[in-house]
């Protein structure tokens, strides 16, 4: 996979503000909410009884349990693909855990084979003073410029269930197109299940322009919530 440098990429600064994670941008002249910050503080009510129901169902020990194994995989999947991507060799499997292993490898096989080049790999994507972000890839999947996310999985997804990975893919592509002025209008998720059964979903077309639309209404729902909330 070659590597194009037509565009330098911020340092990654992260930063708690309440508790939530932010981005520290161009040495502090903005600190900006990460796309998962405004996408948590904007759920519905509905997705949060519906995870507020799962943990109660399983037990919060167990929960915790489930989302912090899950965690650890999905870091270390993402940590051997970065050193794949940047041609550092694999990490030691004693290290990492088969489990991830073998996922990172299935999406090498099924989904980096498609990118021929990449223009950055755990990019800090910003659209000023509104939100910052990493995406996983920015690269040209199947000669399309794309913004590209890897993401683990217990078990398969169905493509409803992944609107939100979709709205961060639309956001990041927007902040690469606002900084950079690029026109990306596609975006990947190469998705593995810890059973090693791999899942490509890509937004393209009139579906990418629905979820650039979806998401500026999500940053509108966050700040004027921050604004009410500030007033009172």
């Amino acid at each position: 996979m070659k590597h194009n440098n037509s565009y330098i990429y911020p340092k990654t600064v992260r930063t708690e503000i309440d508790g939530k994670r932010h981005y520290d941008i161009d040495g502090g002249k903005w600190k900006l909410p990460s796309v998962t910050t405004i996408l948590s503080a904007t759920q519905t009510a509905e997705k949060r009884e519906s995870l507020a129901a799962w943990r109660k169902s399983i037990g919060e020990e167990n929960a915790t349990r489930i989302v912090d194994q899950a965690g650890a995989r999905g870091t270390a999947m993402h940590k051997i693909l970065e050193k794949y991507i940047l041609e550092e060799g694999y990490l030691d499997l004693t290290n990492v855990g088969r489990d991830a292993h073998n996922m990172a490898i299935r999406v090498i096989e099924q989904g980096l084979c498609n990118v021929t080049e990449f223009f950055g790999s755990e990019c800090t994507l910003y659209y000023p003073g509104l939100f910052a972000g990493q995406t996983d890839l920015i690269g040209m999947h199947k000669n399309e410029m794309a913004v590209i996310d890897f993401k683990q999985t217990n078990k398969p997804k169905k493509r409803e269930w992944i609107e939100d990975y979709c709205l961060q893919l639309a956001a990041y592509g927007m902040a690469h197109d606002f900084v950079y002025r690029t026109a990306i209008t596609k975006g990947v998720i190469m998705m593995c299940s810890k059973d090693n059964y791999y899942q490509e979903f890509v937004i393209a077309g009139e579906e990418y322009r629905k979820y650039k639309h979806k998401w500026l209404e999500r940053v509108n729902q966050y700040y004027e919530t921050k604004r009410s909330t500030t007033n009172t």
